[in-house]
C-alpha cells in the first residue's frame, strides 16, 4: 500500500469547512477494494462500507443478520439462508441469491487465489435454491462458518463478469451504506452516503480516507480539524491526546495478536536453536510496558481469551537473553544476516526493538521496510521464498482460533511456510467436528507444537487506538470495523 504523505500538501493541515464530510487518515491506500481481495486493516476499513456481508456483528460482538435475514441447518454440512428481498446495489440493480452463491463460489475458487481462502475452504458449494434462498454446503461440520461469513461480503454477478476483477477493483459496486466514488491512487479514496440503502443509513453525505503514513502529521490533522478519525495511534499518542480541545482517543482490546513469524525452511531457522533463541530474546514485557504504555497484552499462544481454543497456562519459552545468545552460538549462526521484513502499517518501534533484542543474540539484522502489497505478495508466497522473519499483526474477527492457526499453519495456506502432515490433520479435524472438547485438544496440541518448534513467536494481544473529533460519537468494537453508519455527530 505506497501512501502519499498527506503533510506534503498544504490541504493536509487546512480544515474542513463543513461537517457533510467525515475524513479519515488511514496509514495507508487499500492495497484493494475488491472484498475477496485482501483484508488487511487499510483496505477493510474502506470496503466493509461499501458492501455488505451475509451475517454481521453487532457491537456487543454477537453474530448478527445482514443479507441474511435467517438460517437453518439442514444437517452439519448444509445450511439454508433466507436473503433479504428489498436490497439493491449502487447501480440500482437488485441483490439476489444468485450474487450470494456467486460471491461465496468466487471467494472459496483456488484459481481466484484469494488469500482469504483458508478461511472458506470448507465450503464447497454455494446455490441459490430459491428466489430468496442459497443453500451452503461444507465438508463436514463446520464449526465456525457463521463466525467466519461476517467477513465475506456479497458483489454483483453482472458487474464483476462486466468488468473483470481489475476493473471491478479500481471501481467497485457494491449494497452497502456508502458508494464507491473516486479513487485517487497514493492520497485518497472517496465515498458517498447511500441513500437508498436497506438498513441503518449513514450520517455522513461524503467521507474521504486518505494515505497519511506519518503518525504525528495524523495527530496534527486530526488537531486543526482536517481530519476527524484517524488509525494506528500509539499510547504516546493517545496520551497528547487526552488534553486536546478539538480530540479525544478511543481504544478498544481487540482479538489481533502482534507477532513474529520465522521461516523454518531457510538457515539459519532451519535449525531449531535458533529459532528458540528468537523466543528467548524478546522481551515481551518490555515492549507491551515500555512501548505500547501498558495497554496491550503479552501473549504466550497465537489466541486470546477471547478466542475459543485458547490454552489455559500454555507457557511459551521465557525470556533469556544469555541462553539466546548461547543457543545461536552453539548453532554456529552468530553473524548470519538476517532480512527482517515489515511495513509502515506496522509500529515500527516494535519492529526496531524486536530487531535489536534478536541482534543482542549475535545474528546481524537488517530491517527492510516496503510498502504494504509488496509485504503482502512477500509473506504470501511460496514457503522458500518467504521472509527469513517478518512482523505481523493478525486477527480472523472470528474469534476462533481456526482463523488463526490453520490460516498461518495449514500447508495449504498461501500465509503458510511450514508443512508438516500432523498438523496439518490437527487442523483439520478440528475444523470438522463440532464436539468442542475433541477442538479443544485438537487446538492444545496445535499450540503446543507452536511454543516448542517456534515456527511463530506470539508477541502481544493488540488494543486498537484511534483520534477523533470531540463531537463524533463512535464505540470501537473488538473486530476492528470502521463502520461508518454506527457513526454520528453529537447533537
Amino acid at each position: 500500500m505506497a501512501g502519499l504523505l498527506l503533510a506534503c500538501s498544504p490541504l493536509a493541515l487546512v480544515p474542513a469547512l463543513a461537517k457533510d464530510q467525515l475524513v479519515v487518515d488511514l496509514v495507508n491506500e487499500p492495497s484493494s477494494l475488491d472484498p475477496h481481495k485482501q483484508w488487511n486493516p487499510d483496505s477493510y476499513y474502506v470496503y466493509r462500507n461499501i458492501f455488505d456481508n451475509l451475517v454481521t456483528r453487532d457491537d456487543a460482538g454477537a453474530i448478527a443478520p445482514q443479507i441474511a435475514t435467517e438460517w437453518k441447518y439442514l444437517s452439519d454440512s448444509e445450511v439454508v439462508f433466507k436473503i433479504r428481498s428489498d436490497v439493491k446495489f449502487h447501480d440500482g440493480t437488485p441483490l439476489t441469491a444468485k450474487d450470494v452463491a456467486f460471491s461465496v463460489n468466487r471467494i472459496i475458487d483456488k484459481t481466484f487465489a484469494s488469500p482469504q481462502l483458508g478461511q472458506f475452504n470448507k465450503i464447497l458449494s454455494a446455490e441459490a435454491t430459491g428466489e430468496h434462498e442459497v443453500t451452503l454446503k461444507t465438508d463436514g461440520a463446520y464449526p465456525v462458518l457463521l463466525a467466519q461469513l461476517v467477513k465475506l461480503s456479497i458483489v454483483p454477478q453482472h458487474a464483476v463478469e462486466a468488468e473483470g476483477n481489475d476493473g471491478f477493483n479500481a471501481a467497485p459496486v457494491g449494497s452497502g451504506p456508502y458508494k464507491f466514488t473516486g479513487w485517487q491512487r497514493g492520497v485518497s479514496v472517496s465515498l458517498a452516503r447511500n441513500d437508498d440503502y436497506w438498513g441503518e443509513k449513514g450520517a455522513f453525505p461524503t467521507v474521504e480516507f486518505r494515505a497519511v503514513p506519518d503518525a504525528a502529521t495524523r495527530i496534527a490533522n486530526l488537531e486543526a480539524g482536517a481530519s476527524d478519525l484517524v488509525v494506528g495511534l500509539d499510547a504516546d499518542l493517545a496520551e497528547q491526546l487526552k488534553t486536546s480541545a478539538a480530540a479525544k482517543p478511543l481504544s478498544v482490546l481487540t482479538e489481533r495478536i502482534g507477532y513474529v513469524k520465522l521461516n523454518p525452511n531457510l538457515p539459519p531457522f532451519n535449525d531449531k536453536r535458533v529459532r528458540e533463541a528468537i523466543a528467548r530474546s524478546i522481551d515481551k514485557d518490555a515492549i507491551v510496558n515500555g512501548l505500547l504504555g501498558g495497554v496491550d497484552r503479552p501473549l504466550d499462544q497465537m489466541a486470546t481469551s477471547a478466542h475459543f481454543g485458547y490454552v489455559d497456562g500454555l507457557k511459551g519459552y521465557q525470556y533469556d537473553p544469555a541462553e539466546a545468545k548461547r543457543l545461536v552460538t552453539e548453532a554456529g549462526a552468530a553473524g548470519k544476516p538476517i532480512a527482517f521484513a515489515t511495513a509502515p502499517t506496522f509500529d515500527q518501534r516494535i519492529v526496531q526493538a524486536v530487531a535489536q533484542m534478536i541482534s543482542d543474540t549475535g545474528l546481524t539484522v537488517n530491517i527492510e521496510m516496503t510498502d504494504m502489497a509488496t509485504y503482502l505478495k512477500k509473506v504470501q508466497s511460496a514457503p522458500a521464498s518467504q521472509p527469513l522473519i517478518s512482523f505481523g499483526r493478525w486477527s480472523c474477527a472470528c474469534q476462533d482460533v481456526d482463523g488463526v492457526l490453520f490460516s498461518l499453519l495449514h500447508s495449504s495456506s498461501a500465509w503458510a511456510n511450514v508443512s508438516d502432515p500432523k498438523i496439518d490433520k490437527l487442523l483439520e479435524d478440528a475444523r470438522n467436528t463440532l464436539d468442542e472438547k475433541k477442538r479443544l485438544e485438537d487446538y492444545k496440541t496445535v499450540s503446543t507444537f507452536v511454543a516448542e518448534d517456534v515456527p511463530l513467536v506470539p508477541i502481544y494481544q493488540a488494543a486498537i487506538i484511534y483520534g477523533a473529533a470531540k463531537n463524533l460519537q463512535w464505540q470501537p468494537t473488538a473486530n476492528e470495523s470502521l463502520f461508518l453508519n454506527r457513526m454520528k455527530w453529537a447533537d
